[in-house]
């Protein structure tokens, strides 16, 4: 079994418009991936299960740093990308560049927004996006008990 392609913008919409045209619907999942955990599996198979085609978009270095800190990503964009290609719950992976994955749903309009149990249907800042663009919201994973954060900072304490 192949790696997921790793897809710009443009090859991702193309990409995209074919799995709907063999009648795949589209769920995009996202996230930092930034120390790979079993929760981040669970997630991804969690959104698997939905049945269809798995988007992962994954945030930028430029867009971690901001959100997580000095120090991080602890691991490059392109291999985060690689690790989350590896997956085989897994159909594309992109990165993304802006601060939110907003200009990525508007871009591929996906069927299913899946996001972790750290969520509700009501607190997921895009629903509103996500349902403008004619999809829906799907929690999905094991509770949210896993933490590439924490993993981090327990490597740290140990060393």
């Amino acid at each position: 079994m192949s790696n997921a392609p790793i897809l710009d913008r443009q090859a991702l919409i193309d990409a995209v418009a074919e799995a709907r045209g063999r009648g795949e619907k589209i769920i995009l999942t996202n996230g930092c991936f930034d120390l790979v955990h079993v929760g981040h599996v669970r997630y991804l198979e969690g959104a698997k299960a939905i049945g269809g085609f798995v988007v992962t978009g994954i945030n930028s270095d430029r867009q971690v740093l901001h959100l997580k800190g000095d120090g991080r990503p602890f691991m490059p964009e392109n291999e985060r990308a690689e690790i989350i290609a590896s997956l085989r719950s897994v159909d594309a992976v992109t990165v993304f560049d802006e601060p939110t994955v907003v200009e990525l749903i508007r871009a591929i309009r996906p069927d299913f927004h899946a996001k972790g149990t750290d969520y509700t249907t009501d607190s997921v800042p895009e629903r509103e996006i996500v349902r403008e663009c004619g999809g829906e919201v799907a929690i999905v994973g094991d509770p949210k008990d896993h933490s590439s954060t924490e993993l981090i900072a327990g490597i740290g304490s140990r060393t």
